[in-house]
């Protein structure tokens, strides 16, 4: 048995849009994985896409009760995910991004470890970015006699990016890009980079070595430890790598109709970059993806496959909506974007005054 390409795409499919998704958001989070949200707005939009209906009350609510928390965690982006799930993805951050933190605050006498367990003591009450960046220059004079990262705009990064704080805003919306604070979350029971690898297999699979490293940031020896660890036994590719699996997955599935996806959904952003193909051309991908400033434009998926992007631009609860499809694609058409369209307004809390439908060239291939 091997695996073709359309058997990795429909494999996940089945699971990042379940038939039959769970009622509450928590359980859609653990049923689909950690979200990426750089974007405040992406959960709103992807959970939404996921399960037509839920509202962006119903994510406001469930942030607002813990349920689901948010965070820079992996490769030191913001992902929100449930409290374990997000334990788990902070064991990994520590072994992940341990050699890039050691390069940049170059310790000589302390150890990163230390550094961590001191922010997350000092974080056992919700704390600004000032205040943890102040308490990192002070621990940095303190046992190093000096501050390497004075003056630096990384310093206030460092502050907070160890994957052992969660945030919330202060100001504004969850949906929005307010000011926020940070709290320690203690796990509730201990967690190692091995259980966030079991969720990236779990939501995302088939999956390589190369897409689990990527998405989580660990190198590929510690991938491969934790693989032989979970007993997980590989099925060639189309690309001649090695995927796997749940010993017992959800079963495939095609996915007709529209979806509108936010900014860095995980159909893009959960597998390495060279084996992105299952849902999206290459070409197509570039166009979304600036590289200049990373930013990624929101993905129109199309019977499964990403084929375009979309816009409501502004921030007016009404506002108008423009759905982009590449040439050489499937025109998305009229009648089955009152599903989508009904489920962004839902998750965002807005109303869209009129859609307009636009074709783009896009060079492909490579």
């Amino acid at each position: 048995m091997a695996y073709a390409l359309e058997d990795l795409a429909a494999l996940s499919l089945g699971r990042q849009f379940p038939v039959s998704p769970p009622d509450d958001v928590a359980a859609l989070v653990t049923a689909t994985g950690p979200v990426q949200s750089q974007t405040a707005r992406s959960p709103f939009i992807g959970l939404a896409a996921r399960r037509p209906g839920t509202t962006g009350a119903e994510i406001a609510a469930a942030y607002d009760a813990g349920e689901i928390v948010r965070g820079s965690t992996i490769r030191g982006t913001v992902h929100t995910a449930t409290p374990g799930q997000f334990a788990a993805l902070g064991a990994a951050t520590r072994v992940g991004q341990r050699t890039l933190w050691q390069r940049m605050l170059k310790l000589e006498r302390g150890t990163l470890d230390d550094l961590w367990s001191s922010t997350e003591r000092f974080a056992a009450d919700w704390r600004t970015p000032d205040e943890l960046e102040a308490h990192l220059h002070d621990w940095l004079l303190e046992h190093e006699g000096r501050n390497p990262v004075e003056g630096q705009t990384v310093g206030r990064y460092l502050a907070f990016g160890h994957g052992g704080l969660v945030r919330r805003p202060v100001n504004g919306t969850w949906s929005g890009q307010g000011a926020p604070v940070y709290r320690t979350l203690v796990p509730a029971a201990p967690v190692s980079p091995v259980d966030a690898v079991a969720i990236h297999v779990r939501c995302h699979g088939p999956v390589s070595r190369h897409d689990v490293a990527w998405w989580s940031g660990l190198g590929l020896r510690v991938i491969d430890e934790a693989i032989e660890q979970l007993g997980l036994v590989g099925v060639e590719g189309p690309d001649g790598r090695s995927y796997v699996d749940v010993p017992s997955p959800p079963p495939g599935r095609t996915l007709e109709g529209v979806r509108l996806l936010p900014e860095f959904d995980a159909l893009m952003c959960g597998y390495d970059p060279a084996a992105r193909d299952r849902f999206a051309d290459p070409g197509h991908l570039r166009r979304l993806w600036n590289q200049s400033n990373g930013m990624v434009l929101p993905p129109l998926l199309v019977d499964g496959r990403i084929t375009g992007y979309w816009r409501a631009t502004g921030s007016a609860s009404r506002r108008p909506l423009e759905i982009v499809w590449f040439a050489g694609t499937r025109k998305p058409r009229k009648a089955e974007l009152d599903a989508p369209v009904a489920a962004l307004e839902a998750g965002l809390g807005i109303a869209v005054t009129g859609v307009t439908l636009t074709r783009e060239a896009v060079r492909l291939g490579g």
